[in-house]
Formats: structure tokens, C-alpha cells, sequence
């Protein structure tokens, strides 16, 4: 049985923040996510986390067990409380990981938990990576192909110095073997803390091996300290979700300017100009182009939709719509197929049915609108009276002229026809024709004066 450790409880100082360091988001997600992410999907079902005071309140979120570590007196410490919050099982294993670590693999955690049962008897395995120098990283001295010690950079000789392969805070341990050597860590050092990394000395010096686990990449050994480094994983990882998308079929024209996140469905054949952002499980069907310019959050996209130079958030668009330039669509908007929304146009919880054109300089709030009815330009729906919003209806086939107002609560039937510049204070009868301020019936066509 494997299971983990989490460490979570740092201050994190460095980042000058009043949010937990491992709250700070990558990509949309807090860098803790990832890690939790990558050990659930190397296999490992219990993660207890070693958290501070005010991570605490947050740790249920992230599906794992949470255990207060108080006063902070070091990683071994953390170790130490965590292995005293779950049973003890007869050769399990322990990882040991860090919360701030977002770049992490779960190949990373399945090959350091899996070095342990190669069958050459290691009590303790650890990721090590070849860093470029100079580096704070402690360095990792071998004998053979097994650790013989760990030196920090204050008591690193100039030989020492040079070398560059460094400890990345990974462990795997034998549970057993853990259980023990944690209690015979001391705390004579400057800090008066417990290390986890003098377990390393401590089975060497009883005759037990240490293997090291080279990661390929040093990038994911990579711990958040400050928001310099938050924004190098932020790159590193929106580069990767970026390559994922285009092995599957999607053309994303500049991946350093496309920014999305995690969880993300997008469809072949899509192509994604420079400057867009994708974020909040947005989905994006097939044969779409999206960009440049584009914010879409929780935003659903059906097959062959344009959104160019425009905001799309927690709205649901069918086939073959366009979108913008220079549009905004939100609050939970529906968009039927082969709606074309146009430029300087805001929709809020407007619900257009397939067909409808709103091309210029038009805002529709709280509206349903009905098949293939044209919106002129200028037009609005006045759905706030000071107290409340309301609704305004418009049917099929209607045309709305340019300039309309439509004072909600308001309906407007099927066929019916706004002049330009009406302001429209009652309900229109289908076929209607209307228009002024307020707007009165227009004569029936052939009528006399």
C-alpha cells in the first residue's frame, strides 16, 4: 500500500501575500491542485496534508485529510505528525511531497514509490535533478549508484559546489524504516528543526541504501517560493496544456499569447488566434475559430462558432454562430444556431432562438427572442425599473428598429415590426406595426387616412 504526505504547512513568506503560498493559482488552479492531481493519478488514494492554520479551512476542498501541524519545528516534524494521523501497515510505503511543487508528474511519484521494490533493497528513494548553477538546492554526493549524503550549500565545499545534481524534496520511503527513523531525528541545528533529509545520513550510517530517482526535466522539481518563480510554473504549465491541445487536433497560431487552463474540452480542427484566454471548464466544439482577442469563462461552444474580439462568459452557444467583433455575452445567455451577434452588442441572460441578428450596438438583457427575427442597431431592452429586472419577449420574424427602446415587462408577437427610434411601453400584437414615443400602431398597408 502507497500513501502520501503532503507538505502544505509553510508560511511561504517570500510571496508577501496574506493567501496560504499553496493557494497561489497556476493556470486557474491552485498550485496544490496539481500536486494532488499527480499523486491520484500515480495510484495513491490516502494523502494526509500537514497544513497550517490558515490553510486549514480550505484542505476539504481538495479531498484530502488535513492534520495541523503546531508549532512548525520542521519537515521532519511535519513527517512525524502525519505518520501519527494514519495506521501502520506492515511494507507499505510512504511518499513524501510538497504542496508548492505544481510542475510535479505522476510519473515522478510512481517512479520514486516504485524504486523501492526493484528488488535491491533500498529503505529510501529521492528525486534528484540536474539543476543549472549556481543553485540553493542541496547537493546530492553518491557512492556508486547509491546517496551517500545530501549537503546543503552553507556547508557545501567548493568541489561540492560544483556538482549538479540536487535533491528536488521528493521522497519514497519503506513505512517501516520511516516510522523508525523519525524518531531518532534531532534538532541540533541553527533552526533547533527536525530535517526529513537527515533520515538520508541516518540509513547510511546503519548500512541501508538510498537511491536516487533522476527527474528528466528539472522544471518539475521546481518549488514556488516567491511570484517569480509562480509566474515560471505559470508559463511552463500553460505551455504544456497548450502542446496537449494541438497533438489533439487543435491549431493554436501562438501558444505564448493563448492562455488556458486545466480541464478545458476543445475540438479539432479549432483554431485559436494570439491574445485568447480560456478558462472555468469552457468547452469549444469542432471547426471553431476563436481569436484573436477572445475571454472565454464557462463558456460552451457548439460546432463552427466564430468568436472574434469578444467576451464569452457562462453562456450556452449552438452551431454555427458568430460572434463579434467587439461583443459581450454573459449572465447565462443561450444562443441558438446561426445567431450572428455583431460588434459593440451585449447580451445578458437573453435567450435567441436560431436565426436572430443582432449586428450593431445593442443591448439585450433578461430578453427571449424568437427565429430569425433581425435586431436593429441601437436597440435595447430597458429591463431595470429601479427595482427589479424584467423581461422583455419578442417573437418570431419580428424586425426591431434601429434605435428601439423596449421598456420590459414588454412582448412583442410574431412578425411584428418596430420603426426606428420607438420607445416601446406595451405589449405588440403579432403583425403589429408600431412605432414613436411611445410607440402607437402604424395604419394597416392599403388603409386610408
Amino acid at each position: 500500500m502507497i500513501r502520501a504526505i503532503l507538505l502544505a504547512a509553510g508560511k511561504g513568506t517570500r510571496m508577501k501575500s496574506g493567501r496560504p503560498k499553496v493557494l497561489h493559482e497556476v493556470c486557474g488552479r491552485p498550485m496544490l491542485w496539481y500536486v494532488v492531481r499527480a499523486l491520484r493519478a500515480a495510484g495513491i488514494g490516502r494523502i494526509v496534508a500537514i497544513s497550517n492554520e490558515e490553510l486549514l479551512p480550505h484542505l476539504e476542498s481538495f479531498g484530502v485529510e488535513a492534520v495541523l501541524q503546531t508549532p512548525q519545528l520542521g519537515t521532519g516534524h511535519a513527517v512525524k505528525i502525519g505518520l501519527a494521523a494514519i495506521e501502520p501497515v506492515p511494507g507499505g510505503r510512504i511518499v513524501v511531497a510538497c504542496g508548492d511543487m505544481p510542475l510535479v508528474t505522476d510519473e515522478i511519484f510512481r517512479g520514486v514509490a516504485g524504486s523501492l521494490d526493484d528488488g535491491e533493497g533500498a529503505v529510501m528513494s529521492l528525486v534528484t535533478v540536474n539543476m543549472p548553477l549556481p543553485s540553493n538546492f542541496g547537493r546530492i554526493v553518491r557512492r556508486g549508484r547509491d546517496i551517500e549524503r545530501i549537503v546543503e550549500v552553507r556547508d557545501a565545499s567548493p568541489d561540492e559546489l560544483a556538482i549538479d545534481e540536487m535533491n528536488a524534496g521528493i521522497y519514497a520511503f519503506d513505512e517501516g524504516e520511516l516510522r523508525a527513523a523519525v524518531e531518532r531525528l534531532g534538532n541540533d541545528n541553527a533552526q533547533k528543526e527536525y530535517y526529513l533529509t537527515d533520515t538520508v545520513a541516518d540509513f547510511v550510517r546503519g548500512g541501508k541504501r538510498v537511491r536516487p530517482v533522476l527527474a528528466t526535466d528539472h522544471l518539475h522539481a521546481l518549488g514556488i517560493n516567491d511570484r517569480v518563480e509562480l509566474a515560471v510554473a505559470r508559463r511552463e504549465m500553460n505551455a504544456r496544456l497548450c502542446a496537449a491541445h494541438m497533438r489533439d487536433g487543435v491549431t493554436i497560431v501562438d501558444p505564448e499569447t493563448t492562455y488556458l487552463e486545466p480541464e478545458l474540452t476543445i475540438g479539432r480542427d479549432t483554431v485559436i488566434y494570439p491574445n485568447t484566454a480560456v478558462s472555468l471548464l469552457s468547452t469549444i466544439g469542432e471547426g471553431c475559430v476563436v481569436g484573436p482577442n477572445v475571454r472565454l469563462s464557462n463558456a460552451r461552444l457548439g460546432r463552427g462558432v466564430t468568436v472574434r474580439e469578444s467576451v464569452v462568459t457562462d453562456t450556452t452557444v449552438s452551431d454555427d454562430v458568430s460572434i463579434g467583433p467587439f461583443a459581450h455575452v454573459r449572465g447565462e445567455s443561450v444562443l441558438g444556431s446561426e445567431v450572428r451577434i455583431g460588434n459593440f452588442v451585449e447580451l445578458k441572460n437573453a435567450k435567441l432562438a436560431h436565426g436572430v441578428k443582432a449586428g450593431h450596438l445593442s443591448y439585450l438583457g433578461d430578453a427571449e427572442v424568437g427565429a430569425e427575427t433581425n435586431v436593429g442597431a441601437g436597440t435595447i431592452t430597458c429591463n431595470y425599473d429601479g427595482r427589479n429586472k424584467n423581461e422583455t419577449k419578442i417573437g418570431s420574424n419580428a424586425f426591431i428598429g434601429s434605435n428601439s427602446s423596449l421598456v420590459a415587462p414588454v412582448s412583442i408577437g410574431d412578425g411584428a415590426l418596430t420603426g426606428a427610434g420607438s420607445v416601446v411601453t406595451r405589449d405588440v400584437s403579432p403583425g403589429e406595426r408600431v412605432a414613436g414615443n411611445p410607440a402607437k400602431p402604424l395604419p394597416k398597408k392599403g388603409s386610408s387616412g
